[in-house]
């Protein structure tokens, strides 16, 4: 491999990280975003529960 190759592998290597960082973060905010959500649906059905008359 020549000088020219081994810079072209280490800046896809660079570029390849970071984008797996980014999408990382990504996943952990939109993870914390929807289990709140489901957390917080959740709760007003249970307290929606006495309020059904059969």
């Amino acid at each position: 491999m020549g000088i020219d190759m081994d810079e072209k592998i280490y800046k896809t290597m660079g570029r390849s990280g970071a984008l797996a960082i980014v999408i990382g973060i990504i996943s952990i905010v939109m993870g914390l975003a929807s289990g709140i959500l489901l957390l917080i649906s959740g709760g007003r059905l249970l307290g929606g529960r006495s309020k059904i008359l059969f």
